[in-house]
């Protein structure tokens, strides 16, 4: 692994180096350097391939951790010991998780990954087989590696070939159970080399994560090119909620960033639009000041954002604050990112130039195309929705998009129901329409949340329901399924031949567009022909 020996490299050579900081609630950050990083991170590498050794084949180890220090070295030991990572988001429920770690060899948990361990999996469900795991702990690591690895100039990545596969990253399908993404070792070193020559040097030389490392996206840049550019990977304190978990706000990450100082960080379009309203409260602050307030330094940092589109609108206004946020694209098939905006190739309204190692067209139904050497290597399990890769090896990404005259692409949305939240999240609207639907109350359910902050649901109550008691239904299920998932915003009407026939086909199929259009034109009025709809905030 090339990428990774120059990380080793960059470590080896400056021991003494923040790698990564830990931020404090109250007190002085926590700063761990680069020889106690790699230091740890091999001998628990040493200690899988011990484990590896007895199984004759490379281990398949789950991730379930927090964003921490001990995640950092759990996934460098992983790439180390040529293991096959795969993470879990937090979030998930104990069906997704399961689905997940049905078939790994071993979880490396964190207090917090110990605890969703223990929330999935309860001792007294026979049903439910918790896999076996071994709880990280900073302090237990350092004494490890003082005893096994006192020197880290021996270091070295081990060989790769073009299939060595290093993860399976989850990605939402039309089930339940996440799709399982294989993500070839030498497909993100490919991916880093594009990466890395789109911005200047220094630009990752601090970088805020405020997302889970569960992310691939946040992985690649959050963490390797970060390491890559020699800086220091950023972490908010432990019992602080990242965007997309529960209690996350984004007023509560703003009063980070100013702590922070980073110089960069990868946002969603919600965190965007928060960043908007807070330089809407000072508009006639002087752009040296609104930055050192907002990021604890009169510097520009380098904000990129993705995972769902933002309004052009907003990153113009932005810019005339003097924030420029640069638009990107990409998907877990491709290792993440396909096409990235940076400060000497931009152009508003766009998604940027495809990466250097990438290749791009439309084909006749104007759906985007990518031909890479960092696409993945297949799935660990096939759904419906799974993208194909023809036999020219083209990936058919079920994105519509557009090309213009320079190369710039646009993204006009899905081919088919993925819902893609503000905060970059994906949810298969089907399936969890479907379990709603389980409900005796709830004859249908149309859940909506492409650019909201949290998913809107369309529930048709039974005649003899009462609304109140069904909302109030709707509302403790919601709590049974994953966060990404639940349904926030609940809007109930009473079943009416009039509601099926303007709202759904005569088969059942629901007109989506129609029911959200008269969902927001009559939130707070009687329209002719129906009753609002009753709103409840779950």
């Amino acid at each position: 692994m090339q990428w990774l020996n120059q990380i080793l490299t960059h470590c080896q050579n400056n021991p003494d180096h923040p790698m990564v900081e830990v931020l404090s609630s109250a007190g002085e950050s926590t700063v761990y350097r680069s020889q106690e990083i790699v230091a740890t991170a091999e001998a628990l590498s040493q200690w899988l391939n011990e484990s590896k050794v007895l199984r004759g084949r490379p281990l398949k180890i789950g991730l379930v951790t927090h964003n921490s220090v001990e995640w950092v070295v759990a996934d460098l030991a992983l790439l180390l010991s040529n293991s096959i990572e795969v993470p879990v988001p937090l979030a998930f429920s104990t069906d997704q998780a399961a689905h997940l770690l049905h078939d790994v060899d071993l979880c490396l948990v964190d207090q917090k990954g110990l605890q969703r361990l223990n929330a999935w999996f309860p001792e007294n469900d026979p049903e439910l087989r918790c896999p076996p795991y071994h709880l990280l702990e900073m302090d237990t690591l350092l004494a490890l590696a003082k005893h096994r690895v006192p020197d880290i100039s021996a270091v070295h990545a081990p060989a790769d070939d073009e299939q060595t596969l290093c993860k399976i990253i989850h990605t939402s399908g039309t089930t339940s159970r996440p799709k399982g993404v294989k993500i070839r070792s030498q497909g993100i070193g490919h991916l880093l080399v594009s990466l890395h020559g789109r911005v200047a040097k220094g630009t990752y030389a601090r970088y805020l994560s405020l997302v889970p490392l569960s992310l691939l996206i946040e992985q690649v840049v959050g963490v390797y090119l970060t390491f890559l550019d020699g800086g220091t990977l950023v972490f908010l304190p432990a019992n602080e909620p990242l965007l997309g978990e529960s209690n996350a706000t984004t007023k509560q990450m703003l009063t980070w960033l100013a702590r922070a100082k980073p110089a960069a960080l990868t946002l969603p379009p919600s965190m965007v639009e928060a960043l908007l309203a807070e330089c809407r409260l000072h508009p006639n602050e002087s752009v040296a000041a609104r930055l050192s307030r907002l990021f604890g330094e009169a510097a520009v940092p380098f904000i990129a954002c993705g995972g769902a589109p933002t309004d052009p609108k907003v990153l113009l206004e932005l810019i005339a604050y003097g924030l420029p946020v640069y638009e990107g694209y990409g998907l877990s098939e491709n290792s993440s990112v396909v096409a990235w905006n940076s400060p000497h190739c931009f152009k508003l309204g766009t998604v940027g130039k495809p990466l250097e190692h990438v290749q791009i067209k439309l084909n006749a139904h104007k759906e985007l195309l990518v031909k890479s050497t960092s696409l993945f290597a297949g799935y660990a399990n096939l759904d419906p929705s799974s993208c194909d890769i023809d036999s020219e090896g083209w990936l058919h990404t079920g994105d519509i998009a557009e090309i213009d005259d320079e190369g710039y692409l646009r993204i006009f949305g899905r081919k088919k129901n993925l819902i893609i939240t503000a905060n970059g999240r994906n949810v298969s609207p089907e399936w969890v329409e479907s379990r709603y639907k389980s409900l005796d109350a709830v004859e249908h359910a149309v859940l909506f949340g492409d650019g909201l902050e949290s998913l809107h649901g369309f529930f048709v109550i039974a005649p003899q329901h009462d609304l109140n008691h069904a909302a109030t239904e709707i509302q403790a299920f919601g709590r049974h399924l994953s966060e990404i998932e639940r349904v926030e915003q609940i809007s109930v009407v009473q079943s009416s031949e009039q509601i099926y026939a303007d709202f759904f086909t005569v088969t059942g199929r629901p007109l989506r567009d129609r029911i959200w259009a008269w969902m927001n034109e009559s939130r707070a009025a009687t329209t002719a022909t129906h009753p609002a709809p009753q709103l409840v905030d779950a």
